[in-house]
């Protein structure tokens, strides 16, 4: 059987299967920030540790497995709860976009984040944070716009601008503690992610959209 997508295009706004994905986007996102909640419960709960053991420790090989697992872990529950909202949020409406070009854009923007930090960072600090993830997201939809010349991806760059433009002066070096290399390296890897895994248009026809699911 074919499992058919609500009606319309889930990319154009205001149609069924926009709003319909939008929602699964949020309540997907709203599901990742329990599990970050857990790792960081467990860690501080049965002293693991894996701040030290699994962050990125820059320029050295002991560290460089950080990079995929340091936007998992948090220094505590104070560092996971300001990162929580713009990671729903920013999220929501990359995964909204597709579930493909959401993954392969997300592992994009950690390895250029996360590589990033690796080769620039202080071998003395340890790096650990989704932050680096949000920009990254912060980078896919502030480029969307412009590559996919889209009136609903500019509307959500000017949302993004509004709520989030601020935090821009975190790829800056102001902060000791904030990881700025994080930032302005995962910002970079969401714009690469944006131009990469951008949807393109068929010769005399509208944009291509991911496949609907079948079934025999």
């Amino acid at each position: 059987m074919t499992l058919h997508p609500p009606s319309g295009d889930p990319n154009r706004f205001g149609t069924e299967a926009f709003y319909a994905a939008l929602g699964r986007a949020f309540v997907a996102m709203c599901a990742v920030v329990p599990f970050l909640f857990l790792i960081e419960a467990l860690d501080q709960g049965l002293a693991f540790g894996l701040d030290a053991t699994a962050g990125i420790i820059p320029k050295r090989i002991d560290g460089l497995d950080g990079v995929f697992f340091s936007p998992f872990l948090h220094h505590g529950f104070d560092h996971l709860y300001s990162n929580s909202i713009p990671l729903i949020l920013l999220g929501t409406f990359v995964l909204a976009a597709g579930a493909r070009r959401f993954l392969w854009s997300t592992l994009v923007i950690i390895l250029v984040s996360g590589l990033g930090v690796w080769f620039t960072g202080s071998s003395t600090s340890v790096v650990v944070g989704a932050s680096g993830v949000i920009f990254g997201y912060l980078g896919i939809l502030l480029t969307r716009g412009i590559v996919e010349r889209s009136w609903w991806n500019f509307a959500v760059f000017l949302l993004v601008g509004l709520l989030y433009g601020w935090q821009l002066v975190g790829i800056l070096p102001t902060d000791e503690r904030i990881s700025w290399q994080g930032h302005l390296f995962g910002l970079l890897g969401g714009v690469v992610a944006a131009i990469i895994f951008r949807r393109r248009r068929d010769l005399g026809g509208p944009y291509r959209s991911e496949s609907t699911l079948t079934m025999p």
